[in-house]
């Protein structure tokens, strides 16, 4: 059983206007087996939670904290975060030229587990993966997301996610510029790595369409920087139903 605990998170960057405060009080408990949707309008900081979570330079925590089972996320370097069970799925993954699939995973996960895998159980389970994830076979030897389309590049995402096996996984916007065939194999491969792993899951999106594949237990509605509200699934129907109008609103007059 593991638990990443948010408290009171602010988060600033540094614009060419100066210091921009945009995660502004975030609280969130994430436990293994459960599922989190993280639902709401542009800017309002739900990539910058998770790039703060993984430990990007850019983002300056300037109180708060964050915890994976009571160790100090935010004294650690984003490798040992991985090491120690985080995992992003990225918004817009990055092409590395010159370093094949093959290569990237198997280093990836000698670093994660601290010895390399064994070749030939390895290798089974790569391809297996890549099947489920209806990823060709020949992309294991193309270096890592050069000339992959979009929909290419998150089901890769995902092959990690399953290969890798964290403890808790943030997917930012894994859904985006994903047509229908491509959201329910990657939808699946999530849910494969969940339930096989006892994976906790942060799922960052902008629509319901996603959620209709990844049932999530909570929905927490992010604006302005801060969890304007949280509840059941039912909360996405609402939101699918009235957009964010009146928490807008309550900001507004806040």
């Amino acid at each position: 059983m593991s638990t990443l605990e948010i408290k009171d998170l602010h988060v600033s960057i540094e614009t060419d206007q100066g210091t921009k405060e945009i995660l502004k009080g975030v609280s969130l408990t994430i436990s293994s087996g459960e599922k989190h949707a993280i639902m709401g309008p542009n800017g309002s900081g739900k990539s910058t939670l998770a790039s703060t979570i993984a430990g990007h330079p850019r983002y300056e925590v300037t109180s708060g904290s964050i915890t994976l089972d009571g160790e100090d996320v935010l004294e650690m370097e984003p490798d040992e975060r991985a090491q120690a069970g985080l995992f992003l799925a990225m918004q817009y993954p990055v092409e590395v030229p010159g370093v094949t699939m093959t290569n990237f995973l198997r280093t990836a996960k000698t670093a994660i587990d601290g010895e390399a895998p064994k070749l030939r159980t390895w290798t089974k389970e790569v391809k297996d993966a890549m099947e489920k994830l209806r990823i060709d076979a020949d992309f294991a030897n193309r270096n890592v997301n050069e000339g992959f389309s979009g929909g290419e590049k998150k089901r890769v995402e995902i092959l990690q996610l399953e290969l890798f096996k964290p403890k808790i996984a943030v997917l930012d916007e894994t859904d985006s510029g994903l047509d229908i065939d491509a959201l329910r194999v990657v939808s699946e491969g999530v849910n494969r790595a969940h339930e096989e792993n006892n994976m906790g899951t942060l799922l960052i999106t902008h629509y319901t369409r996603i959620l209709n594949y990844i049932k999530p237990d909570y929905v927490h509605v992010f604006v302005d920087g801060k969890v304007a509200e949280q509840g059941g699934p039912e909360l996405a129907d609402e939101l699918e139903a009235n957009g964010y109008d009146r928490f807008l609103a309550a900001v507004s007059a806040a």
